[in-house]
């Protein structure tokens, strides 16, 4: 109930928090950032996620069209997941999370602004 409310606040920080809420859905768009995959190709790239956490993570992304789900009318069916226009400009604000994680930065070189 409160992820719903906070879809619909006025603070745009908490409603983007809201669709990026779970330690699984940038985990999920950082492995989309570059080609669509399939459920299995997906679930192979993070190796911790549960099959049902990574249904239910996919659900809610595509719910929040950050993904696209595309089914291929085939035998056997086959289904891919791709970001969207709106997924894919995660994917710069992804890439400084991870260039943070890696900066050595020391105590002495931040600068704090007031």
């Amino acid at each position: 109930m409160k992820k719903l409310a906070l879809r619909h606040s006025d603070c745009p920080m908490q409603r983007a928090m809201a669709v990026l809420s779970t330690k699984w859905k940038p985990i999920v768009i950082w492995v989309l950032r570059e080609r669509k995959a399939r459920f299995g190709q997906i679930a192979a790239n993070i190796e911790l996620i549960s099959r049902k956490v990574l249904t239910t993570t996919l659900q809610e992304l595509e719910a929040d069209g950050i993904i696209l789900r595309e089914e291929f009318k085939e035998l056997p069916p086959r289904v891919e997941y791709s970001l969207t226009a709106k997924g894919l400009w995660l994917v710069p604000i992804l890439q400084q999370l991870t260039q943070w994680d890696t900066a050595e930065i020391g105590d002495d070189t931040l600068t704090k602004k007031h």
